[in-house]
């Protein structure tokens, strides 16, 4: 074929290709703004618009983020000054975005630095996706235990579907995890899923499935728990010598056997008695190793691992996947405040909200899912009613529409309606949205590698900036 008819072939379909965007009409989507193209209220065909089509490809990005990233990058990315804290003299704190705290509680910062200096504090960081491997909360842990004393990285799960690195825990092939937030698995009978919502067994059975009759023939079961202490944290998670084995539901008797370095086994016998309990190693030092066997017929609950030191800050990384906050009221309340009673929780952090932007559908749903939210808020103090609470909102998340990336249209609703439902009941709120720079901040985090290419998820730098954002402006109400 001759290369003029080519070129008249490519220029008629682009010309008739133009000619559509004349009828291109614009439709409002449930949840997600408006998109052009052609359909109804059914369904709908993307296409743009002439008055778009210039800018296909570019985004509405607010300048505030790029200044905001460049404030904070220098004290967040510098591994040699983890456990130094900026120098606040040079730093334009009047850019960064402050914790908002309830007006019916004037002395809420006096409250929560008495908590940090009472010599024993846990924090419970509970979140979605963004905490996964310790994530936001090793890096506010490290700095508060900088600031306050505290070592050891607190819990950890035992049976582990990601790679966390604040301890090393390995553990035979027959262990598995069950999560209340797990939608793929069916409720265990009772929903005693303890304080850190998820536990692990090393038989795929409890003691409600087994009667006397089968019980008997029922082989002894061996597992392993080896623990070390993470090269790649922080230097601070590298010391503890406090270890805790949380366990409950155990109806029938498991030896346990402690192997601390070189020496010989210690053989005990976990209680039976289907409450919770927590079985402690105790050390002068951080062991180099810790291998615990632990052999019966029917495994009882074992709501993970803590590693503590005596004193000081203790905070627990609890990440959730695909979790949006509302899972709590439907746990058992008995394990969850034992716990938290033997663990001297006094503070705790939510961090929700992500997973339940694409899926808003109205202001309606937004109204409707911070209701929820406050309640299983309201059902956590009623198992420690001494804690206080910090709510850290939503990043920004983007989606295309239109040909480009944009903040989803409900989102700032959603940041908004938290921090109201905050105000109301007497919680601090801190928004990560308006922290990166507001709407449409994500794409500069994103063409900066600060976050993932889903626009959701931070990167490993970008965490470390969100995080030091959030923990300078606590220390500077704290301050």
């Amino acid at each position: 074929m001759k290369p003029w008819r080519i070129s008249l072939f490519v220029f008629a379909v682009l010309g008739v290709l133009l000619l559509i965007t004349l009828l291109s009409r614009t439709f409002g989507i449930r949840g997600l703004g408006t998109e052009e193209g052609f359909g109804s209220e059914k369904f709908l065909i993307k296409y743009p618009s002439l008055s778009t089509l210039p800018d296909a490809g570019s985004h509405a990005v607010n300048l505030r983020a790029d200044s905001v990233i460049k404030l904070i990058d220098t004290a967040a990315s510098d591994p040699a000054r983890a456990r130094i804290l900026p120098d606040f003299s040079k730093i334009d704190t009047s850019n960064l975005v402050r914790i908002c705290y309830p007006v019916t509680n004037s002395n809420f910062t006096g409250e929560i630095k008495s908590l940090l200096t009472s010599g024993k504090c846990r924090i419970l960081h509970y979140g979605d996706s963004q905490l996964e491997g310790d994530r936001i909360s090793g890096y506010l842990r490290n700095r508060l235990q900088s600031v306050y004393s505290g070592s050891g990285p607190g819990f950890i799960p035992i049976k582990q579907v990601y790679e966390h690195s604040a301890a090393e825990v390995t553990v035979s092939d027959n262990w598995l995890r069950f999560a209340s937030f797990d939608p793929t698995q069916k409720k265990i009978q009772g929903n005693d899923y303890g304080l850190y919502a998820s536990f692990s067994r090393f038989t795929p059975f409890d003691f409600h499935s087994v009667d006397s009759s089968t019980l008997l023939t029922l082989p002894d079961v061996k597992a392993e728990i080896t623990i070390r202490p993470s090269k790649a944290a922080y230097s601070g998670f590298r010391r503890y010598n406090r270890i805790g084995l949380h366990y409950g539901n155990l109806a029938e008797p498991v030896k346990i056997s402690v192997k601390s370095g070189g020496g010989q086994p210690d053989e005990s016998w976990l209680i039976p008695d289907k409450s919770y309990h927590c079985f402690e190693i105790l050390s002068d030092n951080t062991p180099s190793e810790v291998i615990i066997t632990l052999e019966g017929k029917i495994s009882p609950d074992f709501y993970g691992l803590t590693l503590d030191g005596n004193s000081g800050i203790s905070l627990d990384n609890i990440a959730m996947r695909g979790a949006s906050g509302t899972v709590f009221s439907s746990l058992n309340p008995e394990s969850f405040s034992k716990m938290a009673l033997k663990l001297q929780a006094k503070l705790v952090i939510f961090q929700y909200g992500g997973n339940t932007v694409p899926y808003a559908e109205d202001s309606t749903s937004v109204r409707s899912y911070c209701r929820y939210i406050a309640g299983n808020i309201h059902w956590v103090l009623k198992q420690i009613p001494e804690a206080r609470v910090i709510f850290i909102g939503p990043a920004d998340m983007s989606t295309m529409m239109n040909g480009k990336m944009q903040t989803y249209p409900l989102l700032p609703y959603l940041d908004q309606k938290l921090k109201e439902t905050c105000y109301k009941y007497g919680w601090a709120y801190w928004s990560t949205f308006d922290a990166m720079g507001g709407e449409n901040s994500m794409v500069t985090w994103v063409e900066q590698g600060l976050a993932a290419n889903d626009y959701t998820h931070f990167s490993p730098r970008g965490t470390r900036i969100i995080s030091e954002l959030f923990f300078t402006a606590l220390y500077l109400d704290l301050k």
